[in-house]
């Protein structure tokens, strides 16, 4: 009876979410402990890893084929916790919040949340640096420059841009310093890395 009650409170759970949801879905497949991740607009070379909450990566898979992607996952085995989905794409970084607790998963898809990557390209001595941030996120900037002599990365520049929903900085680097630059980006606990070279 208890199996029961706990089977059909895990297919009411994931037929909640399933509807709550239009680009990501969860279903179950006849085995009940399967859950089906379902996601659509997905590109070839986009990562999907399961997190737990410590950031400890416990699952990797690199998307291999464009368009929707369908997987079966038991995650009932996991131990008792908070875990998310997060699919990393060139963009943007979905995440997909769930805990697990006696065997049962329970997804909330009011907590899934999208953090947008900062982009960075440069032109000639010019780096442009555009981020969205839809609830005024700061994004810390800092550029270094690389020693030839000791290939080591110097700290040159460093800002902190916020207060806007659209991120928008333009650096003109010095001409005379041809090489190869690392720009890095903090925003909403990530850190990205970019390297240049003019």
């Amino acid at each position: 009876m208890k199996n029961l009650m706990k089977n059909t409170l895990v297919i009411v759970v994931l037929f909640t979410a399933l509807l709550a949801n239009a680009n990501t879905s969860l279903n179950t497949l006849n085995d009940v402990r399967k859950t089906v991740l379902t996601l659509n607009d997905v590109k070839q070379g986009d990562e999907l890893l399961i997190k737990n909450v410590y950031g400890i990566i416990l699952y990797k898979e690199t998307i291999k084929n464009s368009g929707s992607y369908n997987k079966g996952f038991d995650l009932t085995e996991l131990p008792k916790g908070d875990y998310f989905f997060e699919l990393n794409k060139d963009f943007q970084i979905k995440i997909i919040p769930f805990k697990v607790s006696n065997h049962v998963v329970v997804f909330n898809n009011n907590k899934e949340t999208t953090i947008f990557k900062p982009s960075i390209r440069n032109k000639e001595n010019k780096v442009y640096i555009n981020k969205l941030s839809l609830n005024l996120e700061p994004l810390e900037v800092s550029v270094y420059y690389e020693d030839a002599v000791s290939n080591d990365f110097n700290l040159i520049y460093s800002e902190t841009l916020e207060n806007s929903n659209s991120i928008s900085r333009i650096l003109n680097l010095d001409i005379q310093k041809k090489g190869k630059y690392k720009i890095v980006t903090k925003t909403e606990g990530r850190k990205f890395v970019d390297y240049i070279e003019f």
